[in-house]
């Protein structure tokens, strides 16, 4: 069977044993006097079907079903994984290796698999994060300790608790707090954005989130070098050269986020509370992704919307300094 064509189809549900068997087939339910199976796996395994693999976006929304299937069924904090389409691997695999305890792939199956506690995650564009984007789910962001204190059904901390299981994931402090105004200066995270392929298979290239990013980061490091107020440390980040580890980390030690509307903005269900996100928003990718994040984070959040592709840097300058007076700089 040609791979790229192969469809993983589930051939046994046994309820008496609350066990999925699976293998390439038909499907079909079977009574137990027929079930027959050469592997059994008993630790929890959430069974994952992948939307765009290889797109950053849509990895987190993967990640984040996982997530939540595993809280709200009561799973292990890093439950096992079983993928369970025809994708090939990417870069991204290496993530998901830290966020759960294993990942395998049940086209490699050679057999019937059993699993006697077996959870079918929700696909990345079912959940409310990514039904968010064209519904009114209207949550703001608080911390799990605050909901504890004080329930509110209005406010939400589950998705800054995934942004918890990801510093975790990576061996950075979970429960960190960032000290305002350090002796090292505030950082300023400029997220940097390049054409990418989004998918193995595909033959064009994304068109530029801003047409001039470069004029942009020149102007604000020249601002910054003149800013007598407080100490500033811009910070230049291209995402798509760093390993993952690097890129939470530097969202970690930003107290303002600045990029174009685009998947490196996605790093900020990592960030600590009271980071700023300031987005800059093309004419031709006015969606909601980021508002809603911060807004489900509980952090500020700011836009710049532009006629076109074209940022003016006095613009983005002045934005930015009405930001910083706020954090008393």
């Amino acid at each position: 069977m040609n791979k790229n064509s192969w469809l993983l189809k589930i051939v046994v549900f046994l309820f008496a044993l609350n066990s999925l068997s699976l293998y390439e087939g038909a499907d079909r339910v079977v009574p137990s006097k027929e079930f027959q199976c050469s592997v059994w796996i008993e630790e929890p395994t959430l069974l994952v079907k992948r939307f765009e693999y290889a797109n950053v976006f849509h990895t987190f929304t993967d990640w984040y079903s996982g997530y939540v299937a595993s809280r709200v069924t009561g799973l292990p904090s890093r439950p096992h994984v079983v993928f369970v389409d025809g994708h090939c691997r990417t870069q991204l695999e290496e993530t998901w290796k830290a966020l759960f305890s294993s990942i395998r792939y049940a086209k490699n199956f050679s057999g019937p698999v059993c699993f006697r506690h077996a959870i079918m995650s929700p696909l990345g564009y079912e959940t409310a994060w990514f039904k968010g984007l064209t519904e009114d789910i209207a949550c703001e962001g608080a911390s799990a300790p605050e909901l504890w204190q004080h329930p509110d059904d209005k406010k939400t901390a589950r998705l800054s608790e995934f942004g918890e299981m990801i510093r975790g994931a990576f061996g950075i402090p979970v429960h960190r707090q960032r000290i305002e105004k350090q002796a090292s200066g505030l950082n300023i995270l400029f997220v940097r954005h390049e054409d990418y392929l989004p998918h193995p298979r595909h033959g064009g290239k994304v068109e530029s989130r801003l047409s001039n990013e470069q004029e942009v980061f020149d102007a604000l490091k020249c601002w910054v070098s003149n800013h007598k107020e407080c100490k500033i440390n811009l910070v230049n980040r291209l995402f798509a050269h760093m390993s993952m580890k690097e890129q939470v980390r530097a969202i970690q030690d930003a107290s303002v986020i600045i990029g174009a509307h685009g998947a490196g903005l996605m790093h900020i269900v990592s960030a600590l509370p009271k980071t700023v996100v300031l987005e800059i928003i093309s004419s031709q990718y006015r969606r909601p992704h980021f508002a809603l994040i911060a807004q489900w984070k509980g952090l500020e959040y700011h836009a710049i919307s532009l006629a076109g592709l074209y940022a003016s840097p006095s613009v983005v300058i002045d934005n930015l300094s009405r930001i910083l007076r706020t954090l008393g700089c």
